[in-house]
Order: C-alpha cells, then sequence, then structure tokens
C-alpha cells in the first residue's frame, strides 16, 4: 500500500482563519508599539499608516516563519497545521500597549513520530527565515537610505529588517512554547549559535539605526 504524502501548501479554512487574525492581531500590536497613538505619541495619520507598514512588514516576516515551520514538518511526514492562541494574541495587543510586545500569537502544530533531531529543525527554520528575509530588505533600507531614495521604501526597508531580526531573536527564547526551547532540547551548540546570531544581529542594527519613526 502507498502512503502518499500531503501537500506542504494545503490549509484547511480554520488554518486560514488562524493565520489571517494574526497576522491582523499581530500588525496592530507592532502599530501600537512603533507608533503609540494611546500616549499621545503619534498622531491618527501617522498610525494608520504605520498600521499599513506592519501589513506588509510584519504578514511576510510572520507568515513566512510559520510557512517554514510546516514545510519542513510535513517534509519529515508530519501532519501539520497552524493554530492561533487566541489568550496570546490578547497579551500581545496589552503587551504592546505598555512598550513591550509578547508576540506568541499560536504556532504550527504537528503530529506523527518524529525525533528531537527533526523537531528540533522544525523549530529553528521560523528563525532562520527570519534571519533570511532580514538579510533581503536589508539592502532596501540601506539603498534607499543612501542615496536619500523615497521615505515610504526606507521605511518599508528599516520595519522588515527590524521586525524579522526581533521575531527570529524573540523566537529563540528557550520558554514555553517558543521555538528556541525545542532547539535547545535537539543541539545546544545550534541553539547557541542560532541565538548569539539572531539576539546580536538586532541587538546591533537596533543600536545602529533605531526605531522606524
Amino acid at each position: 500500500m502507498s502512503y502518499e504524502r500531503p501537500s506542504p501548501l494545503t490549509f484547511t479554512d480554520r488554518e486560514l482563519f488562524d493565520l489571517a487574525l494574526a497576522w491582523i492581531v499581530l500588525s496592530v500590536a507592532f502599530a501600537l508599539l512603533l507608533a503609540p497613538i494611546h500616549l499621545g505619541l503619534a498622531s491618527p495619520g501617522h498610525f494608520a499608516m504605520m498600521i499599513a507598514l506592519s501589513f506588509v512588514t510584519v504578514g511576510v516576516a510572520f507568515l513566512l516563519h510559520e510557512l517554514a515551520h510546516k514545510v519542513v514538518a510535513v517534509r519529515f511526514g508530519q501532519v501539520a497545521a497552524f493554530r492561533a492562541d487566541y489568550q496570546m494574541l490578547f497579551l500581545a495587543i496589552m503587551s504592546a500597549l505598555i512598550g513591550f510586545l509578547f508576540a506568541a500569537p499560536g504556532a504550527v502544530y504537528h503530529r506523527g513520530q518524529i525525533t528531537y533531531r527533526e523537531n528540533g529543525l522544525i523549530s529553528v527554520a521560523g528563525p532562520v527565515t527570519n534571519l533570511v528575509l532580514a538579510g533581503l530588505f536589508l539592502p532596501v533600507f540601506v539603498g534607499t537610505r543612501a542615496l536619500e531614495g523615497p521615505a515610504l521604501l526606507q521605511q518599508i526597508g528599516h520595519m522588515g529588517v527590524l521586525i524579522n531580526l526581533f521575531l527570529a531573536a524573540f523566537n529563540m527564547i528557550p520558554f514555553g512554547p517558543l521555538d528556541g526551547k525545542s532547539v535547545l532540547e535537539w543541539s545546544k551548540p545550534v541553539f547557541a549559535v542560532t541565538f548569539a546570531t539572531c539576539a546580536g544581529l538586532l541587538a546591533l542594527f537596533y543600536l545602529e539605526f533605531g526605531l522606524p519613526f
């Protein structure tokens, strides 16, 4: 009897709903963090623009992060799907309101026989994808900044790098449902190198360029 491996790009209606909801909530949370209209530090127009920019940059960062988990999980023969955590989505908004973002909107859950190595590779795929995306946004930011190009492109590049580095570093924290815990259980050297790379790049970029205001 032959076994046909499911496509990694197959999504149920519930999964699509959860992905869309998490995308929207994370975008609003990042906008609240970067343009705190509730503190009177941003105008309605600036806040609206920040939400629009967040939809683009957070959308790419979040969706491809979760897609990477799913693709690798299915590659190892798992049945995998993203599920939003509604309590964590609420926490994302609440934490953004006080100046810190706890970005754990849900996770790709998978089932099937699996080794620690395979589980670690599934987990590290998300942060590595964010590092790659940060590298792709960096030329947009550096190029438009150096050439004094369109301010909108410069801000998209800035946010694209910063958000992807933040998501990579945050998800590598070895705590609770975050990716770092599974990576640490699989390989301490891989965890140490990945976490140090993510956190170090985030710190360097933030210290050099700050927030995209």
